[in-house]
This record gives C-alpha cells, sequence and structure tokens, in this order.
C-alpha cells in the first residue's frame, strides 16, 4: 500500500514539470498567433493607407483642383445642345457662369447646355479656405 504512495512522490517533481512545461507551450503558441494576426492587421492597415494615399495623389491630392472641365460637342447648331462635364477635387463651392443650374460639388458630373449663341463658360470652385480656381471653354453655335 505504501509502495503507489512512494511512487507518486517520485513522480510528482516530473509531472509538476510537465504541467508547466505544457502551460508555458500552450501559452507561446496563443501569444504567437496573437501576434501574427497583429502583425498582418498592422500589414493591411499600412496597405490600406497606401492605396488611400495613392487614390488622393490620382484624384488630385488634397489640395483644390479642377480634374476636368470639356464640353461636347464643342460646336452645335442653334437650338440643338451640349453636354458639359467637370471633375473637382477638395471643392467646398461649385458655379458655372452664366449660370446653368445649381451645381454641387464633384468628381465627375455632367449637364446639358443649349445656348442661344457663341458662349464662354467659366468654372469657378472653391474651397473653405477662400481658395478659388477658374477654368474656361467656350462652345460654338453655328446657323
Amino acid at each position: 500500500m505504501r509502495r503507489p504512495f512512494l511512487l507518486l512522490r517520485r513522480m510528482l517533481p516530473l509531472l509538476s514539470i510537465a504541467v508547466i512545461v505544457i502551460a508555458l507551450y500552450d501559452v507561446w503558441i496563443f501569444y504567437s498567433r496573437w501576434r501574427d494576426a497583429r502583425n498582418a492587421e498592422r500589414a493591411r492597415a499600412a496597405k490600406e493607407r497606401q492605396e488611400a494615399r495613392e487614390t488622393l495623389d490620382r484624384l488630385g491630392g488634397g489640395g483644390l483642383k479642377i480634374l476636368s472641365f470639356s464640353a461636347s460637342p464643342a460646336v452645335i447648331r442653334r437650338g440643338s445642345h451640349a453636354i458639359l462635364c467637370f471633375g473637382l477635387s477638395g471643392a467646398t463651392s461649385v458655379r458655372i457662369e452664366p449660370p446653368v443650374e445649381p451645381l454641387r460639388p464633384a468628381l465627375s458630373r455632367c449637364l446639358e447646355v443649349s445656348p442661344s449663341g457663341d458662349t464662354t463658360y467659366k468654372l469657378i470652385a472653391e474651397d473653405g479656405s477662400g481658395k478659388t480656381v477658374t477654368q474656361s471653354l467656350a462652345i460654338k453655335v453655328v446657323r
């Protein structure tokens, strides 16, 4: 009867060491998985920031900029219409002179115009700090 207790008493230090080693192994596994997930999340966030920066640069950067302003066709017959298209970056307000319709800033927007004679349209965009940029184009009207 004393023999099993003696064997258990001899095995107890080895079992304790084995339990501690297994617990440390589990802790290491969980930590390494957490670290890898954190590094993957940081890499994903860095990639998203880089892509956002590249997109912003392609769209004219963070400042106020007219990306496009065009008319199609540039020559029309009296009574017909042309399409004015514009694209802006960083604008808080926009208007076209002579007035066409109420406008809001957009990366890409087109509207229909029907001038009765040769007309020069002026696109005026402003940002929140009072900076203004303009661009003009002409539509010629033939009989």
